[in-house]
């Protein structure tokens, strides 16, 4: 694997523990896609450092239980806006 790839995974794991970041927000924040942050955390990250991989995929993984419920506030926040106007 190539040395910036995982210096990358590396980097996303740390964004993604310190910010309890989803991984649509580290995406966005590091400029790749969505599938691309989701590899480096579950494939690369744990041939490079298993321990980080682990505390990354907690989160992921709290994240991913809580979805449904931040979708339902999206939608809820996104209908209350257009009945103000």
């Amino acid at each position: 694997m190539k040395d910036y790839i995982e210096e990358r995974a590396i980097n996303i794991a740390v964004y993604i523990i310190d910010n309890n970041a989803t991984v649509r927000q580290t995406a966005k924040a590091f400029g790749v896609s969505k599938s691309t942050v989701h590899k480096d955390v579950t494939s690369r990250l744990v041939q490079v450092n298993p321990t980080l991989a682990k505390q990354a995929r907690t989160v992921l993984d709290v994240n991913k239980s809580e979805r449904h419920i931040r979708g339902g506030l999206a939608t809820r926040e996104k209908y209350a806006h257009q009945h103000k106007e």
